[in-house]
């Protein structure tokens, strides 16, 4: 008991707690729940942070100063004279500034709006984040976002765009990073490099406030922008797609531009607040007109010039790619993206060769739709290409790569490969023969058939497109008219196929396979694939820059952003001829302009004087492709016509000259829109050329015997020195076209005596080899139609081959006379003898003895026409002689009398054979040089021959001419058409 009232009092006795102890005993405890609170809510937050950004790399100050400094930026192309084409092909318009050349207003306006503490906070402005929340509580009308410059960059270029939670945290740990490593001003100028502003006046989103001056002003220097229109410029990117004043279109959006000047206002607003400007000027700014100083509407370069900007795009991205490479080399399809990429980004600044005189005055010829044949619905549009090189540098000075991008995009100047037809004909054939000397324009060519082994056919013969072969023609009238044999001969036979390709080839013929090394009629455009207008150009190009070759070009030089120039084209002529043959070859293609079968580009052309012309044509078969290569002293111009498919052929004149008149057309277009391009009035003649007259039958030195002549220039290294051997003069006899060695007894009246030629390829050898053609053939001519037309002229190599039979020849058959014009015709029907070799016809006057008044040897025809009167009272008969000189009267007689025996005493009116005048037949018509002047290259001087005994009638009623089948007695004109057979032969 006493214990416990002794701790009772104990207890009674302890101190009281004052309230002031109570009070911090409850703060205490209080703190130590808050901190244990805070550690919670810090420990929560961090593990919730550190869930969003466990995935997100920590990036290094190197890695963000390179990505921070990494921009897409617009490239351009440029004309030959600095004045731009437009920006490479993509939907953005990027162009960097840098910080000093950021004018004030720009930064004042920017940062009044979106961060006007930007130079005061470390990446996030707390204060400016809970006003912005405040402000979108509240829904204030003044609303000016959360997110600082620092976070704005951060996003646009480490983060998506897409609004989440997530993206903030990342975003506002990113603007801290990035203020540790980056200067304010490298922010500042980052952000204004990146930021979209919307659309250009051109439909291009412009990303960057300079492309955004350029693309909405037309501005290009940032201080020439007021105050009003940075304000305006400032505002757009917080809603760019909205606020944009123009559509994809470049087209003006007025809704859109009425949002744009509310937010300029609320801009001007701010940087009033600010003190960034006074009320004057804020007064000022709202007054100025900004509509009035937006852009005019333009067209994308890709709209404008899209061909141009394409083909730009392709051969600078395959220069950048060599670049990049070291070295050419086999290259894969994901390379040459890259590099195009890098093209479209980079900032590179493109260089062409393109004049954009000659390409505009080039394009108002094709895109005139008057200059083509109507659309047809199953061949579609007809196509046209077209190139123009400067001779002495090989640029490129303008194209008309297709009529229509919207129907085909595809660049048929550089891209497109076609048959060449005859115009490689220059380029495989002549050129080489001229330089190494195998023939001089005044050389004797054959035109006559060759026989080709054709796989699938047995055997082909290739043709003419006139349907004849002219015989021995000079080099020069060959060329004039296009013809295939000659060509042929000198590419297969004389050149050779290897050398002829390996020539072609340093002319930059391309496209040569290894099946067209055994193609025989290569050179009339039988090729594996063909060739582009690039190519074939590019080589007559050589020929106007007298000999020596400059590969075409396009692209001069490729700056890159920096402004560094990473590429220049360097020229690297190479002489591949010399220029006398240079200078022959084109004294040759004048004169298929002005004899030959350039005679449309002759009428067409405006500027002879101004700027003298050569060229050639060239068809394909079908008339599936026709082309134009024509060349002053200073450019060349190379024109294709047809259709997107091969197998749409061009018909009619109109179409199949198209490539000619469009040539003229674009060439006279040129020159009046660029005549300073044409400086060169001539084409100078180099030393070593000169002029001589040799023998029209073989292209040597003439001698006594030769009547025929022709004179013509020449490189004075291979003017003939050998005489005349090929001619002799020689008594005859034609049988089937070919002249024989008549055999013995043969009557006289039947023989030629005149001069003949020792050609390469006797016509008696030709026929053997086309009789044993035939059989192997599906299709084929008859004999004769292969015959050329001096076939009579040809040295007799072999005898007659017609045997006497021992008999008499049966007579000729339903003899008749007729009169036309009243004088008689005689005709009749051929003796079934073998050994014929002609008729004669015997004629009696008013009862009188008869004559022999005419012969025609066997082919020369069936009729006689002497001329004789119906008041004369004549009566004839005919008479078949063989090879011994066997004679048969007539079986019946014309005229009404009983049939008498010959009078022999009488002297015979024998018919001239053909060709006996001393004109050769069907070859060398005159080639005149030009209007003014007196001598004409190739032209053939006759000298003319004594008419042979017997000639003339005794009656006086004229020379009997045999009106017989054959033809070729006269001389043929100029065909004005080329050769079109073309063959694979492979």
């Amino acid at each position: 008991m006493a214990q416990d009232n002794m701790k009772k009092v104990a207890e009674d006795i302890r101190p009281r707690r004052s309230w002031l102890r109570r009070i911090g005993s409850v703060i205490k405890w209080m703190f130590i729940l808050g901190v244990m609170a805070a550690l919670f809510a810090g420990g929560a937050v961090g593990g919730f942070i550190a869930s969003i950004v466990k995935d997100e790399p920590v990036r290094s100050e190197l890695t963000i100063q390179e990505e921070i400094s990494q921009n897409d930026v617009t490239g351009f192309a440029y004309f030959r004279d600095g004045t731009p084409i437009g920006q490479l092909r993509t939907d953005e318009d990027r162009r960097l500034v840098a910080f000093k050349d950021i004018p004030q207003s720009i930064i004042d306006a920017v940062l009044a709006i979106e961060d006007n503490r930007f130079y005061e906070h470390h990446g996030v402005d707390v204060s400016g984040t809970l006003r912005a929340v405040k402000q979108k509580l509240l829904n204030e009308s003044v609303q000016t976002g959360g997110s600082t410059l620092t976070q704005q960059l951060a996003r646009r270029v480490f983060l998506s765009l897409d609004k989440t939670d997530d993206r903030k945290v990342k975003e506002i740990l990113l603007s801290l990073r990035l203020e540790r490593f980056l200067s304010k001003n490298e922010i500042l100028t980052a952000y204004l490099n990146k930021v979209p502003f919307g659309n250009g006046s051109n439909g291009y989103n412009v990303y960057g406030i300079k492309a955004a001056a350029k693309g909405i002003f037309g501005v290009s220097d940032l201080n020439k922008l007021n105050i009003a229109q940075a304000a305006y410029l400032a505002g757009l990117p917080q809603l760019p797609s909205s606020y944009s004043a123009f559509n994809g279109y470049g087209e003006f959006n007025e809704a859109a531009f009425g949002r744009a000047i509310d937010r300029q206002h609320l801009v001007l607003r701010r940087m009033l607040e600010e003190s960034k400007i006074s009320a004057s000027e804020y007064q000022q700014a709202l007054a100025f007109d900004i509509k009035k100083s937006l852009a005019p509407h333009t067209k994308k370069a890709y709209v404008t010039y899209p061909y141009l900007m394409m083909e730009t795009e392709r051969q600078a991205a395959g220069i950048l790619l060599k670049l990049n490479k070291g070295q050419e080399g086999e290259t894969s399809s994901a390379q040459l993206e890259n590099a195009r990429q890098q093209l479209l980004t980079g900032g590179y600044r493109v260089y062409t060769t393109i004049d954009k005189k000659v390409y505009s005055a080039m394009h108002s010829i094709s895109d005139d739709s008057s200059n083509f044949t109507k659309e047809s619905k199953k061949k579609g549009l007809e196509q046209t290409a077209g190139i123009m090189i400067e001779n002495k540098t090989g640029a490129i000075l303008g194209m008309i790569e297709g009529r229509d991008y919207n129907i085909e995009s595809m660049n048929y100047a550089t891209q497109m490969v076609r048959q060449p037809g005859s115009t490689m004909k220059p380029i495989a054939a002549y050129l080489p023969a001229l330089e190494s000397g195998i023939i001089q324009p005044a050389s004797i060519l054959d035109d006559a058939p060759i026989i080709l082994k054709d796989g699938s056919k047995g055997f082909h013969i290739p043709k003419n497109s006139n349907n004849r072969y002219q015989g021995l023609v000079t080099a020069r009238y060959a060329l004039n008219n296009s013809l295939n044999l000659p060509a042929l001969k000198l590419f297969d036979e004389k050149v050779g196929i290897k050398d002829a390709w390996a020539f072609a080839k340093k002319l930059g013929i391309s496209t040569i396979q290894d099946e067209d090394y055994s193609a025989q009629t290569g050179v009339l455009g039988g090729l594996k694939y063909g060739v582009t207008v690039e190519d074939l150009t590019n080589a007559y190009s050589a020929i106007g820059n007298k000999g020596e070759f400059n590969d075409a070009y396009m692209i001069e030089k490729i700056v890159d952003a920096q402004g560094k120039i990473v590429y220049q084209h360097k020229a690297s002529p190479q002489r591949v001829f010399s220029v006398q043959t240079a200078y022959l070859m084109t004294d040759m293609l004048r004169t298929v302009i002005s004899d030959g079968t350039g005679s449309t580009v002759k009428s067409n052309y405006k500027h002879f004087k101004d700027a003298p012309i050569v060229g050639k044509t060239g068809t394909t078969q079908n008339y599936a492709d026709v082309w134009f290569m024509g060349y002053s002293p200073d450019v060349t111009l190379g024109m294709w016509v047809g259709y997107k498919e091969q197998i749409n052929t061009l018909e009619g004149k109109t179409q199949r000259k198209q490539a000619q008149t469009l040539w003229a057309k674009v060439m006279n277009a040129v020159v009046d829109k660029n005549p300073e391009l044409f400086t060169t009035k001539k084409f100078d003649q180099p030393e070593g050329i000169v002029k001589d007259t040799v023998s029209a039958y073989s292209g040597k030195q003439p001698t006594s015997l030769t009547d025929k002549f022709t004179t013509d220039i020449f490189n004075a290294k291979y003017v003939p020195k050998d005489s005349d051997d090929g001619i002799t003069r020689a008594k005859y006899i034609t049988y089937g076209g070919v002249n024989y060695i008549p055999r013995e007894g043969t009557p006289e009246d039947f023989l030629s005596s005149k001069i003949v030629v020792a050609r390469e390829k006797p016509i008696d050898q030709l026929i053997k080899e086309l009789q044993a053609a035939f059989p192997s053939m599906k299709d084929h001519e008859s004999l004769e139609y292969y015959l050329p037309e001096d076939a009579k002229s040809d040295v007799p190599t072999e005898v007659d081959p017609r045997q006497d039979d021992g008999a008499a020849p049966a007579s000729p058959q339903n003899v008749a006379l007729i009169y036309k014009n009243g004088k008689a015709v005689i005709s009749f029907g051929k003796s079934p003898s073998a050994d014929v070799v002609g008729y004669r016809l015997y004629r009696s006057l008013r009862g009188g003895a008869f004559q022999k008044v005419g012969v025609l040897t066997s082919g020369e025809g069936t009729s006689f026409t002497p001329g004789t009167p119906e008041s004369e009272s004549p009566v004839f008969y005919v008479t078949a002689v063989d090879v011994a000189g066997k004679e048969t009267p007539s079986a019946s007689v014309g005229g009404g009398y009983s049939t008498p025996e010959p009078s022999p005493s009488a002297e015979p009116m024998q018919t001239p054979s053909p060709g006996e005048t001393g004109e050769q037949p069907g070859v060398f018509p005159g080639l005149p040089v030009d209007p003014q002047s007196t001598e004409s290259p190739g032209t053939i001087i006759v000298t003319p021959s004594p008419a042979p005994p017997g000639t003339g009638g005794t009656d006086g009623t004229g020379t009997n001419a045999g009106a017989g089948t054959d033809a070729g007695t006269g001389t043929g004109s100029p065909a004005t058409q080329e050769g079109t057979q073309t063959g694979t032969g492979n």
